[in-house]
């Protein structure tokens, strides 16, 4: 058995980064595939938001929400409200020369 240690040591240490094959085994149960871990992004470049409020039509939000919800089930990107509107909004600034 593991040697004991106060709450406070254990919240010090850092978790390993990869889930061992034990800790895989415990979650998600015997014979189950290994978890890929995800490769990293390439460069994000920092692009600073900012909030926006406005109203659009009931029959658009729903929709709207619902595309988020059931894309974020599937695991489909771009699947936040934020994601979907940046997508749609981008083609009509540069259309319009509101953006290069």
């Amino acid at each position: 058995m593991a040697e004991r240690r106060p709450l406070v040591e254990g919240l010090k240490s850092a978790p390993p980064a990869i889930p061992t094959p034990r800790e895989q085994e415990f979650v998600y149960g015997k014979g189950a595939k290994a978890v890929e871990t995800p490769a990293k992004p390439a460069a994000i470049t920092n692009i600073a938001t900012a909030p926006l409020s406005t109203r659009i039509r009931g029959d658009y939000a729903t929709a709207l929400k619902r595309a988020s919800l059931e894309r974020q089930l599937d695991g489909v990107e771009p699947n936040t409200l934020r994601e979907i509107l940046e997508t749609a909004l981008e083609p009509w600034l540069k259309t319009n020369g509101y953006i290069p």
